[in-house]
This record gives C-alpha cells, sequence and structure tokens, in this order.
C-alpha cells in the first residue's frame, strides 16, 4: 500500500460536483413522448455522486472537506445543510449568484435506473477555484464525475499532478458519460491517479472491449491500481499484471441501489487510509455499498460510523 504522510491534519479533499436528486420510485413503466405515467414514491434528497461520497466517507469518520459550486438559491442552501449535517466541511464550497444549482431527476426500476440531470452551476467550476495552498493540507484527494463537470476537464491533468506533488494520494471515478463520447485523457491522467475506480459498464465504454483482461491490458500500462465495481458479482482490483478478487454482500432488504458505487469508494478509501491491504479495502467497499442499499437514496443508510457497524452486525454478521 501507499505510504501517506499522517502528520498532515485532514483526510480527504473531494473535487466534484453538487446536485440534488428528486427520486421516483414504483414507477409504472416507462416514460412515453406525449404520454404520462405515475411513481408512487417520491424521495427529495441530496444527489451527486461526489457528495454522496463525501457525506458517506464522513459518516465512517473520516475528515472530509468538499470543494465544488452551487448556486444562491433552495438547492444550494439545501445541499450545505446537508453536507454540514454530515460533517463535511464546506468552507471551499463557492456560492454563485450566477448560476443555478444542478437537479438530477432519477426514476428507479429495482438495481436499474434512468436519470435526467440539468448540470447548472457544476458546469463552472474550474481548477482556478480551488485554493491552491489547500492541497497541502490534505492526505487524499478525490474526484468524481469528470463528465458532469466541463470545467474541470481541460485541467483534469493538471490537478492530479498538483495533488501527487504535494504528496496526496488520489483517486477517480469518471463515472458515465452522458454523450458517450468517453474523450478523457486516461494516458496523460492515469500515472497521477493511485486508484481508478469505474464500474464494469464505465470501463468497457471507455476503452471499447467487452472483456476485463482486454480492459487492463489498454489501460494497465498508463495506471497503477484500477479497482472495478461489478454490482452483484463483487469488485476486482488490477495492479501491473495482479488481480485482486472480493466477494460482495449480498442481503434480503434490499431498497435501491442509488450511490451504492459512491458507498462502494467511501468505504474503499476508508479502508485504505486506515493502513488496510488491497484486499481488505476491496471487502469494506463492498460492505460499503450493500448497505448503503438497504435505504433510499445515496446517504440514507449511512449516518454515523456506530449506525453503520450496527447494521453491519446486524445484517452481515460482521464485527468492525
Amino acid at each position: 500500500m501507499l505510504s501517506i504522510d499522517f502528520m498532515k491534519k485532514k483526510d480527504v479533499l473531494v473535487i466534484g460536483e453538487l446536485n440534488v436528486d428528486i427520486l421516483l420510485n414504483k414507477v409504472e413503466g416507462f416514460p412515453v413522448i406525449g404520454q404520462e405515467i405515475l411513481a408512487d414514491e417520491m424521495t427529495f434528497t441530496l444527489g451527486s455522486s461526489s457528495a454522496i461520497f463525501a457525506a458517506n466517507l464522513a459518516s465512517l469518520g473520516i475528515s472530509t472537506s468538499f470543494c465544488g459550486i452551487v448556486g444562491k438559491d433552495f438547492f444550494g442552501e439545501f445541499i450545505l445543510s446537508e453536507l454540514n449535517k454530515k460533517q463535511v466541511e464546506t468552507q471551499l464550497v463557492v456560492v454563485s449568484a450566477h448560476y443555478q444549482t444542478g437537479l438530477t431527476m432519477i426514476l428507479n426500476y429495482q438495481q436499474d435506473r434512468a436519470n435526467v440531470t440539468h448540470c447548472g452551476a457544476m458546469n463552472h467550476f474550474h481548477l482556478k477555484d480551488i485554493p491552491a495552498d489547500c492541497f497541502s493540507d490534505y492526505k487524499h484527494l478525490h474526484l468524481s464525475s469528470y463528465f458532469l463537470q466541463k470545467g474541470m476537464q481541460r485541467d483534469i491533468v493538471q490537478l492530479f499532478k498538483t495533488a501527487r506533488h504535494k504528496g496526496m494520494s488520489t483517486s477517480l471515478d469518471i463515472q458515465w458519460d452522458p454523450a458517450n463520447k468517453w474523450d478523457f485523457p486516461y494516458k496523460e491522467c492515469l500515472p497521477y491517479v493511485d486508484f481508478f475506480l469505474p464500474n464494469e459498464a464505465e470501463i468497457f465504454a471507455l476503452t471499447d472491449t467487452k472483456q476485463l483482461c482486454d480492459a487492463f491490458d489498454l489501460l494497465g500500462p498508463f495506471a497503477n491500481t484500477i479497482i472495478v465495481k461489478r454490482g452483484i458479482n463483487g469488485a476486482l482490483g488490477y495492479n501491473k499484471g495482479t488481480y485482486t478478487e472480493a466477494n460482495p454482500y449480498l442481503h434480503t432488504y434490499f431498497v435501491d441501489a442509488i450511490g451504492a458505487g459512491d458507498s462502494f469508494n467511501a468505504g474503499f478509501i476508508s479502508s485504505f487510509l486506515k493502513g488496510k491491504s488491497l484486499r481488505e479495502s476491496l471487502l469494506f467497499g463492498n460492505l460499503a455499498g450493500a448497505i448503503n442499499t438497504t435505504a433510499s437514496g445515496g446517504t440514507g443508510a449511512f449516518s454515523d460510523l456506530s449506525s453503520f457497524v450496527t447494521k453491519a452486525k446486524s445484517i452481515f454478521n460482521i464485527e468492525i
């Protein structure tokens, strides 16, 4: 595992998008132009992969700060309030009077979903909005949703290069590309990323392959450790020709899978920062992702470390 300077005061700086989620559950069919369908349940909650990651990471006892942008509106106030409730520091979040806070509408269908996102302010966050002196205050940098942050795309290599230069470990989850173009400079960026965290569909789309071995062959020469999230099939780590597998935690308390991948990331990074092995971190990521699915929305299953420990014991008979 990587060595980290534990004399630094803070654990993780999250760079990412911020939006609210409106979840529609028990949807009666699929939308059809000119027609109306009904949903029996609705949830309004903190959204965005980056915010879910940050909130759940903080719930696992890791000191976490967020750097991003929201609008000066009700949604922006709600997001900052929810992050603060989760003990995420928000002093580095820009509040803009010029742009609206983003929103994602989610039609949830059991293990899958259909999303519509208005990016709003998140399109207008740039490297220059990150205080240059803040990198030295943290041990780890994480970024999610590369394709939803148009303002950060041009500077993505410089961001991770700077983090490495300042002695930070790094992780990246690019998420899905809504434009389906997959224009990500992996050859230039991945050498500065310690943990690349795509799910199976994303790594296949990025590499235009259908087998993980082929995807690893393409990315491997440039990447450090690749972590592939495989849902109910667990997770797989790959580092310079070495594979590390971790079985999933299956249960019968499933509500929805919103944010399960982000919760995996939170579990994995929290375990890594505590000095655990790659396999132990993969397993803890799987556990966090599984617990995520026992409540609605990305943060509903996480309140604090004590409740997480209780759920791990009651659902999976795991002592933490």
